[in-house]
């Protein structure tokens, strides 16, 4: 059965490392139900609104699998939301979930949307946490399994322990692992993402300039 391990939120914290003088980056595991509106979890806020948040990016989903992975490559454990992620999940493969593909959780319903691209605020703060960050950002993107950032398409509650139902899959074939290569590692996947209804529009972008000089 594919379920929520965790529910992690956090709020803005002043840090001098990151880029703006703050990060939500640090999230502490809730414990009982916990509301999920637009624009995401309660108790969780983002501290760059240039370039995380909004409804396209309310929720971040990342499984302890890969973070189990990762475990083994830095030889130290990884709790669960030290990725910066609201849910851990267990027993579904995230990173080939389709864009678009739907679930359902508690009476919340989830849409993948889009995908995680690591920054300097993650290499930074996996340093600080007493990880090996060097070359952080290439590694993480080389291994092409960033987790989903997901839309709400139905509000409710939800809940670590919940099962996890996948309710709608597309049937494209374009998942979190090709978009994120497309967009970061092999720009000749990027024609593959117009084949996604509702792409996000500077995905589509993207992916029509490369398309049309190709």
């Amino acid at each position: 059965m594919s379920r929520i391990l965790t529910v992690s939120v956090g709020r803005p914290r002043e840090a001098a490392w990151a880029g703006i003088g703050r990060t939500s980056i640090d999230k502490t595991a809730v414990h009982g139900p916990v509301r999920v509106g637009r624009l995401g979890l309660d108790g969780d806020e983002v501290s760059d609104t240039v370039h995380h948040g909004g409804p396209d990016q309310a929720v971040y989903a990342f499984a302890r699998e890969d973070l189990d992975h990762w475990e083994g490559e830095l030889g130290t454990p990884i709790a669960d939301g030290q990725f910066g992620e609201n849910l851990t999940t267990q027993g579904i493969d995230v990173n080939e979930a389709e864009i678009g593909e739907r679930w359902q959780v508690g009476d919340v319903l989830l849409e993948v949307r889009s995908i995680r691209t690591p920054c300097n605020d993650f290499k930074q703060w996996m340093g600080r946490s007493g990880y090996d960050n060097r070359a952080w950002v290439r590694r993480f993107a080389e291994l092409a399994r960033p987790g989903p950032y997901l839309r709400v398409l139905g509000e409710g509650t939800l809940a670590a322990g919940d099962e996890l139902s996948v309710v709608h899959r597309p049937g494209h074939g374009v998942t979190v692992s090709t978009m994120f290569r497309a967009l970061n590692t092999d720009h000749s996947l990027l024609p593959r993402l117009l084949e996604v209804p509702d792409l996000l529009p500077r995905a589509r972008e993207r992916a029509e300039v490369y398309a049309a000089g190709s």
